[in-house]
């Protein structure tokens, strides 16, 4: 009987200690696992939600941010962000720029781009879907997305405040034709042209002025019409800026809503304003 307990203590002992250096080994390998998760890398050609992600090459990033002529006074919102290549060259340049994107491990991806590139205080990326978010205080737009898109998101850039810059990577606007476009080709293969948009004020209408009824026709940024009985000419809007010639002068001339206020010369130069009826 002695033998036979102490043969029982013994094993129980064992058992004891089996289990609890198992639960150790447990325990350390759950704290290792975590480290070796790799880092996300994305695929270009990956499904997205309303694209495939295809980055826009470096140097016709740098080329749209060119024809917008973006500075540090600007506020530029990138529509599909991607690894947010676009809104970091543009905080390069001074400027703040926030990216929307909705693959939220490529918003994660673009903090950290952003960190490594040191200007984090002049970036923001957030997970959301563009035809939800209000950009409306922008005053520079890119983006990199189909024909398709480019039409459902046109209604709400023209309806941006008046002088707008809006840069599209190779896709256009249908009948709203761009302002300039410019081809890449040192540094760039494929998706190497860059649009650029202004948008334009609201002019089409009568307007009230001390020389007759100033009657536009407007096809966004084409314009043309009379100023009394006098056609008007090589007429040019552009933003918020608005110029024309009638009968030998040149008018020029900013519009704020309702009203046109500038400059005539005929002559001399004398002020001219227009109310809209």
């Amino acid at each position: 009987m002695p033998a036979r307990l102490a043969t029982g203590q013994t094993t129980r002992r064992l058992l004891t200690l089996l289990s609890m250096s198992l639960l150790t080994a447990a325990l350390s390998a759950q704290t290792q696992a975590p480290a070796r998760q790799k880092p996300y890398n994305p695929e270009v050609g990956q499904p997205g939600k309303d694209v495939v992600w295809v980055p826009t090459p470096q140097a016709v990033v740098d080329k749209m941010l060119d024809m917008a002529g973006v500075t540090a006074q600007d506020h530029l919102v990138d529509l599909g962000s991607g690894d947010g290549r676009t809104v970091i060259a543009a905080a390069r340049r001074g400027a703040r720029a926030l990216g929307i994107e909705y693959n939220p491990e490529m918003v994660e991806l673009s903090k950290r781009n952003a960190a490594a590139a040191g200007v984090s205080d002049r970036t923001s990326f957030m997970k959301a879907d563009l035809f939800q978010t209000d950009f409306s205080d922008a005053t520079v737009v890119t983006m990199f997305l189909l024909p398709a898109i480019n039409m459902k998101l046109r209604p709400t850039l023209l309806a941006m405040r008046p002088g707008t810059r809006v840069v599209s990577n190779t896709f256009t606007m249908e009948d709203w034709e761009p302002d300039a476009t410019a081809r890449v080709d040192e540094g760039c293969s494929n998706w190497c042209t860059a649009l650029l948009w202004i948008v334009p004020a609201k002019v089409e209408g009568s307007w009230r002025t001390l020389r007759g009824d100033l009657v536009l026709t407007q096809h966004f940024q084409k314009v043309s019409g009379t100023i009394g009985s006098v056609p008007i000419a090589d007429v040019r809007l552009r933003g918020d800026e608005i110029g024309f010639t009638a009968g030998g002068a040149h008018y020029t001339g900013r519009v704020s809503g309702n009203t046109i206020i500038g400059t005539v010369k005929d002559g001399g130069e004398t002020p001219w304003s227009a109310t809209k009826r």
